[in-house]
């Protein structure tokens, strides 16, 4: 659910890093990577980094992207989940990615951002 872009693209290397904010405007973290899912040729997943110091002991999660606003002004993008809530969000670490193409997985990611699935 990007808003305030009208037929623009942005390379997924100008994103990367971008701050992910709360509707709060609180940071819960930083864009770190951008899944596609090529079978159905669109954007799966925003991998969101969260926690940690300088890359050591971030927790990584999975936002659909979909569940997603791009601020443009700001640069930045905004999730509705607060703090709290994201600590309970699904989430795995740098050397354990799940396997993004589950669709029982990616099922439970979606419930608890409260948006349907992307393949739906």
């Amino acid at each position: 659910m990007l808003t305030n872009i009208t037929r623009r693209t942005l390379s997924s290397s100008t994103l990367i890093g971008d701050e992910v904010v709360n509707r709060a405007g609180e940071t819960v973290g930083s864009l770190h990577d951008i899944m596609l899912d090529l079978e159905e040729g669109r954007v799966a997943y925003a991998v969101v980094s969260s926690g940690g110091f300088l890359g050591f002991g971030d927790r990584l999660f999975a936002v659909p992207w979909h569940a997603m606003e791009l601020d443009g002004e700001r640069h930045a993008f905004i999730v509705d989940v607060d703090k709290e809530r994201l600590e309970h969000a699904p989430g795995f670490d740098k050397d354990h990615w799940p396997d993004m193409t589950d669709r029982t997985w990616g099922q439970e990611v979606h419930e608890f951002y409260g948006v349907a699935p992307y393949w739906d």
